[in-house]
């Protein structure tokens, strides 16, 4: 079954909702890796704690697709679901939680700033240096409307968990 027919049918919403979550929480981890591994901008540990629920969420959202698309029984499938929701808002709290310590709202942990794991060969390494950005927890290391990483991953943790909750209320009964 293609993508474009999964999506067209709408006789299994559970499926839909599913590959959507998946594809979104694909979407973000792989403009995660952009900043870190194009742009240079080296994550905090908060910054790599909101990527676990995305982890968690993707291959758990294929599976759910798949036994949605393969009739397996509902409570299954919406219990899936439901494990969706929670992982993508347990993914918002944490996104807020950077976002406050962001916003000096409360204090973040004392030692976060970015591990920094290798800079390549001795040769580059000015260079290498020069390229990385390295910022701590409490400062935003790119803005884009006012909004932070850490707030867009609320937003997209929001959306996603909504559109798994969709899932379950569009699920036949």
């Amino acid at each position: 079954m293609s993508t474009t027919s999964i999506i067209a049918n709408r006789a299994q919403p559970a499926a839909v909702a599913a590959f959507l979550v998946a594809a979104g929480g694909a979407a973000t981890i792989l403009g995660a890796y952009y900043f870190q591994y194009v742009l240079h901008y080296v994550p905090c540990e908060l910054c790599l704690q909101q990527r676990i629920p995305y982890y968690v969420g993707i291959p758990l959202a294929i599976a759910v697709a798949l036994a949605a698309l393969f009739n397996a029984p509902r409570p299954l499938v919406i219990g899936g679901l439901a494990l969706l929701v929670i992982a993508m808002l347990i993914g918002a709290g944490l996104g807020a939680y950077h976002a406050g310590v962001e916003w000096h709202l409360w204090e973040g942990p004392r030692d976060c700033g970015g591990a920094i794991t290798s800079f390549g060969n001795a040769g580059s390494l000015l260079e290498e240096m020069n390229k990385t950005r390295l910022v701590p927890c409490n400062v935003a290391a790119w803005r884009f409307l006012g909004i932070s990483l850490a707030g867009y991953n609320v937003l997209i943790s929001l959306a996603l968990a909504a559109v798994a909750l969709w899932g379950i209320k569009a699920q036949k009964h």
